[in-house]
């Protein structure tokens, strides 16, 4: 077994048990922002620092092995940018953020879990998985595409409503009620689920598997203590509505 092997696993471990804690200990920034975690910075630099490496190492990894790119390689680039340059360069600047602060300790931890994972991705789509020219034909390719592109509509769909009803409605939170906020907590959660489980299927690698993973780890608890927060800070909130996934949890 390779030591990239090796490392993806115990990387996955890790997921798991930070997935156990997170139910237990809820990440102190947004509306869960508290004391106790250190120096605080401004929520909006730390939210470009912490997202940034996934634009900048990804472009630096593509323009190493640029020479050797497949088309489905640039494809996967070209993917990946799309969710990360938004992520880090637009959405930072575009969400009116209630609570301006969150703990370095926060960003770092992000930063550097965002650095450890491109390092995964990168090499194991550049090196440690071969695709044929056919890929991009592929069912499970264009499968994959499809699921990653609708989960990325469904995030932005529902950070933008979020947006939007802080514009009409003033800063603070607000109870939404359209798309599929009508029907759980986090729908912005969801939607970032499935695109990185359509990332794990179109890439058809381990190193897309194990962010799926990561994925599932940190965002159904964030998810599930939207929902209590929620349910504690509105009286009328509505009582079929799930925390993460549509009419089941």
């Amino acid at each position: 077994m390779s030591s990239f092997n090796v490392f993806v696993i115990f990387w996955i471990v890790v997921a798991l048990l930070t997935f156990i804690y997170l139910f237990f200990v809820s990440a102190p920034y947004g509306r869960h922002m508290r004391g106790g975690w250190g120096r605080n910075i401004s929520a909006r630099t730390g939210w470009v620092l912490m997202e940034c490496p996934c634009v900048i190492l990804m472009v630096v990894y593509g323009l190493i092995v640029k020479d050797g790119l497949k088309q489905v390689h640039e494809i996967f680039l070209l993917l990946w940018l799309m969710h990360y340059i938004h992520r880090s360069f637009i959405y930072p600047f575009v969400i009116d953020m209630t609570n301006p602060k969150m703990p370095i300790s926060i960003a770092a931890s992000a930063f550097s879990f965002n650095i450890v994972n491109v390092n995964i991705q990168a090499f194991g789509i550049f090196y440690f998985t071969e695709y044929s020219d056919a890929w991009t034909d592929s069912y499970i390719f264009n499968t994959g595409v499809c699921i990653f592109l609708l989960g990325m509509y469904i995030n932005i769909k529902s950070d933008y409503l979020i947006v939007s009803l802080r514009k009409n409605k003033g800063p603070g939170y607000h109870l939404p009620n359209k798309f599929l906020h009508k029907y759980i907590s986090a729908p912005n959660y969801f939607g970032e689920i499935i695109e990185w489980i359509g990332w794990a299927i179109l890439t058809w690698s381990l190193s897309g598997f194990v962010f799926a993973i990561w994925t599932i780890a940190n965002l159904v608890p964030r998810a599930f203590t939207h929902h209590k927060w929620y349910q504690e800070n509105f009286s009328d909130y509505p009582k079929n509505r799930k925390a993460i996934i549509p009419g089941i949890i």
